[in-house]
C-alpha cells in the first residue's frame, strides 16, 4: 500500500491552520458548547472563502456539475459551512457525546449477519460527509471495532489536536504506507474488526482506471478493491451524511464481494468493476447531499494527481 505522492495535490496542499489555533477553538467548543462554537464558524469560513482561492475554485467547478443551477458565492459559503461543521461535530463525536445528535441510519441490516458472525469486512467510503459519525456509533455496539485505514499527513496537525481528545481512538488507525499496514488489516480483520477505506482519492503506484463521474471522467484508485481480492473479503458502501443543525443520515449499502462466483476470472475483473460501481455510487450520494462533498481541488485532472 506503499506510493509515490509526489505532485498528488490533495497530499502535497499543506495544512492552512495553524496549531494553536486549533487547540483555541477545540477548547471553545467543548468547554462554551455546540450552539456558540457554530457561531464562530460563519466568520472562519468566511475568511477561508476568501483566503483560499484554489480551494474556492475547486468548489465552484464541483457544485457547477452537482447543482441544477449556477452557484454563486452564497453556494461556496454554504459548502464551507457544511464542511466545517462536520468537523467541529469531530470533537464532541471523539468525546463520545452521540447523543447530541439525531442519526437516522438505513441499510445496518447489511452489517448485522457480518457482525453476528464475527466476521470482518471492508467499509469503503469517500471524503463524502462525516465518516467520524459512523465510527462513533460502532463504538456504541458492545465487540465492534472500526478501523480506518487512512493517509494522515496532510491533516497531521488537525488530527494531532482532535484525537488528542480521546487517545485510545488512535489505536483505531492503520496509517497507509508503512512496512507493516497490510499486516494491520489482515489482524483487524481476523478479529472481526470493519476496516474503514475512503477511496475517491488516488494515489500513485495502486492503479487507476477513469470513471464517468458527474458529467466528466475522473481518476479512481483501485488499490481498496485490489486488498479486498487480495484478502477475500466482502465490501459494504458506508456514507455519513450531514443534514444541517444536529442531523445526521448513515447509509449502508453492499457493493460487491469477491470471489462470489469462485471463478479465477473473477478475481482479474473485481478491482475494475467494484470501483466503476463505487464511483457510480458515490455519484449518486453526492446529487442527493451536494455540500457534503470534501474534495477541495481538482478533482477531475486527467493525470488523477
Amino acid at each position: 500500500m506503499s506510493a509515490e505522492t509526489e505532485g498528488q495535490e490533495w497530499i502535497a496542499r499543506p495544512e492552512r491552520s495553524h496549531i494553536l489555533v486549533i487547540r483555541s477553538y477545540v477548547w471553545i467548543a467543548r468547554h462554551l458548547g455546540r450552539s456558540v462554537s457554530r457561531l464562530l464558524l460563519y466568520p472562519i469560513c468566511l475568511y477561508f472563502l476568501i483566503f483560499s482561492p484554489k480551494a474556492r475554485r475547486a468548489s465552484r467547478d464541483y457544485l457547477t456539475k452537482v447543482l441544477p443551477y449556477r452557484p454563486r458565492l452564497v453556494h461556496l459559503f454554504r459548502h464551507y459551512f457544511v464542511f466545517a461543521s462536520t468537523l467541529l461535530d469531530r470533537v464532541y463525536l471523539l468525546n463520545n457525546q452521540t447523543e447530541l445528535f439525531d442519526v437516522r441510519i438505513h441499510g445496518e441490516d447489511f452489517l448485522t449477519g457480518i457482525i453476528a458472525q464475527g466476521l470482518g469486512c471492508f467499509l469503503v467510503g469517500s471524503h463524502v460527509g462525516s465518516f467520524e459519525i459512523i465510527r462513533a456509533l460502532g463504538r456504541k455496539q458492545r465487540d465492534l471495532r472500526i478501523c480506518l485505514l487512512m493517509y494522515e499527513e496532510n491533516a497531521r496537525k488537525t488530527n494531532a489536536v482532535l484525537n488528542a481528545i480521546n487517545p485510545a481512538l488512535g489505536f483505531e488507525i492503520i496509517r497507509l504506507g508503512t512496512f507493516d499496514s497490510m499486516l494491520k488489516v489482515q489482524e483487524s480483520l481476523s478479529r472481526g474488526d470493519l476496516v474503514g477505506m475512503l477511496a475517491d482519492r488516488t494515489l500513485k503506484g495502486t492503479g487507476q482506471i477513469q470513471c464517468p463521474f458527474l458529467g466528466q471522467t475522473a481518476s479512481f484508485s483501485l488499490g481498496p478493491f485490489r486488498l479486498a481480492a487480495i484478502l477475500r473479503q466482502p465490501v459494504i458502501l458506508m456514507f455519513g451524511l450531514y443534514r444541517g443543525g444536529r442531523s445526521y443520515d448513515i447509509y449502508f449499502e453492499p457493493l460487491a464481494t469477491p470471489f462470489s462466483d469462485g471463478t479465477p476470472s473473477h478475481n482479474t475483473d473485481f478491482p475494475e468493476s467494484a470501483t466503476r460501481h463505487y464511483a457510480k455510487r458515490l455519484e449518486h450520494f453526492c446529487r442527493m447531499a451536494p455540500y457534503n462533498w470534501f474534495n477541495f481541488f481538482d478533482f477531475w485532472k486527467k493525470d488523477g494527481t
